[in-house]
């Protein structure tokens, strides 16, 4: 086998079926392996931000690593906003980035640079292939390395290396399990919970992302006196009847830090001592009341579900009852549409299962708060900060879960970044609906100013936060790629739009106008 192919059959022997792609002169050989391989889907992306953001999605959806193929440092650069997204998600990427015939790298060619300067701050594992009987096994490596770290792992493929004769595939060995949490460590935390004090768990990563740990740690709450609350940012969150609401970190610090005041004791689980987005005059990094002790029971890497398993058995709260908790009551918007009015609309018409991915902080954040009274469902957001990650995210959610419906909640700031997502949707007849929150700003970026103490700021600040001159032409650039869109200006057009995109096939975007 070419060196190409070699190590495409062994990524469909260990169960990667998709590659998210945007290939250039240097990825032929693997263009070409392709049709060689069917075991592997090949899904183009217009964008390497694409590329990265859908095998982010894949990733988060499916726990196993998509492939992203990117064309030599510059592509690669193009897609690392949306690999540091993964990065924080702990999403188990492979990235194949072609790079120069190994006898043309000394030339320095026009698109020669430093891969690997790239690669490190956004990967777990880096490195090169070597030859090409080695292509397969240094593959493997990289493989087995994004499922051990859940982190991307990227390996820069040589074109010599991909078209040459001389490789075999190789059995990928089984990823390890996660790390257990010691008894001691447990004890020590059942200690703290039987102190008489009111603590409270922080659930994130694995924690938030199965029904089981939510359960598990709303017990060991409730016998302790205490309560649950999620890591803001996380990577995926599931909700619905049978798992109990949880409230999800404030974005700013001062709300923050009102959220954990009462409590004596925080417990990590799967998560990280809170931190403030940005740092400001007079607020610490960390904003936390004085008092409060910080306990970790469970690191990102730890298993924090056998974790919680065991210290809910060390309090005597395996059996707790679960509290009956108060669901949200939405009411059918009317009128002129607001944040509230759009994640109302979407609550009470999205499909059971559906997977929602939300990218925002302002008009957006209305969601979560009344998402609880939705159907079950998981939520995808924001982990890294990096704009631009929702429509390749909802892309790669569905190409992974094509039998659920996915709704991407959008600014519409962030989605003019990966605007090209829709072709791939469209391309792939995804049943994507993207509901655009159109107020024609950058609003994150007002509330700051006003934060910063500027309430009537210029005229050149002012038109940095705008977005209206012009307006972006939502319907037509979503009809541009091939995508059917609407406009909705109230409550009751919106709800008839979601209503209908949920029941044709395919991807549809609604413009919901602030």
């Amino acid at each position: 086998m070419k060196g190409s192919e070699g190590l495409l059959a062994t990524a469909a022997a260990a169960g990667v079926d998709v590659c998210f792609a945007n290939p250039g002169t240097t990825e032929i050989p693997l263009v070409e392996a392709f049709d060689q391989e069917s075991g592997v889907r090949a899904v183009l992306g217009l964008s390497e931000g694409v590329v990265t953001g859908a095998a982010d999605g894949y990733g988060r959806m499916t726990s196993t690593p998509a492939l992203t193929l990117l064309h030599l440092g510059p592509g690669f650069a193009n897609g690392i906003a949306n690999l540091h997204n993964a990065r924080r998600a702990r999403t188990p990427i492979i990235n194949l980035i072609g790079e120069h015939a190994s006898w043309h790298q000394s030339a320095d060619a026009p698109l020669n640079s430093d891969i690997e300067s790239l690669a490190r701050p956004v990967s777990g594992w880096v490195g090169r292939t070597t030859s090409a009987s080695a292509t397969a096994g240094e593959f493997a490596e990289a493989y087995l390395a994004a499922l051990r770290d859940r982190l991307p792992a990227t390996l820069i493929a040589a074109a010599d290396h991909m078209w040459s004769q001389g490789s075999m595939p190789v059995e990928v060995p089984t990823a390890p399990d996660r790390p257990q949490v010691d008894e001691q460590r447990i004890a020590e935390i059942a200690k703290v919970l039987a102190s008489g004090r009111r603590p409270v768990l922080l659930l994130g990563g694995q924690a938030v992302e199965n029904p089981e740990g939510i359960r598990t740690a709303v017990r060991i709450a409730a016998k302790a006196g205490g309560e649950v609350l999620a890591e803001r940012g996380s990577a995926r969150v599931e909700r619905g009847p049978e798992i109990p609401p949880v409230r999800m970190l404030p974005y700013f610090p001062e709300a923050m830090n009102a959220t954990f005041e009462g409590f004596s004791d925080l417990i990590l689980v799967g998560a990280r001592t809170p931190v403030s987005f940005f740092g400001y005059k007079g607020q610490p990094s960390h904003p936390l009341p004085d008092g409060v002790k910080v306990h970790e029971l469970a690191d990102a890497d730890s298993d924090a579900l056998n974790a919680l398993a065991a210290l809910a058995e060390a309090t005597d709260s395996a059996a707790e009852k679960l509290p009956q908790a108060e669901r949200p009551q939405v009411t059918a918007p009317t009128g002129a549409l607001d944040a509230d009015a759009i994640a109302a609309a979407i609550v009470l018409t999205q499909p059971e299962n559906a997977i929602i991915v939300n990218e925002g902080v302002s008009s957006s954040a209305a969601y979560p708060a009344i998402a609880d009274a939705a159907p079950a469902h998981c939520e995808l957001s924001q982990t890294g900060g990096a704009i631009g990650m929702g429509m390749p995210v909802a892309t790669g959610a569905a190409i992974a879960c094509p039998d659920r419906a996915v709704i991407n909640l959008q600014a519409d700031g962030s989605a003019a970044y990966t605007v090209q997502a829709l072709w791939t949707q469209a391309r792939e007849n995804l049943n994507v609906t993207t509901v655009i929150c159109s107020n024609s700003r950058y609003r994150i970026l007002d509330e700051e100013l006003r934060r910063a103490g500027i309430d009537d700021p210029g005229a050149a600040a002012a038109s940095m936060t705008s977005l209206a001159d012009p307006a972006l032409d939502w319907l037509g650039l979503a009809r541009g790629f091939g995508v059917e869109a609407t406009r909705a200006t109230t409550g009751e057009e919106l709800r008839a739009a979601l209503s209908r995109a949920f029941t044709e096939s395919g991807p549809h975007l609604i413009e919901a106008v602030l």
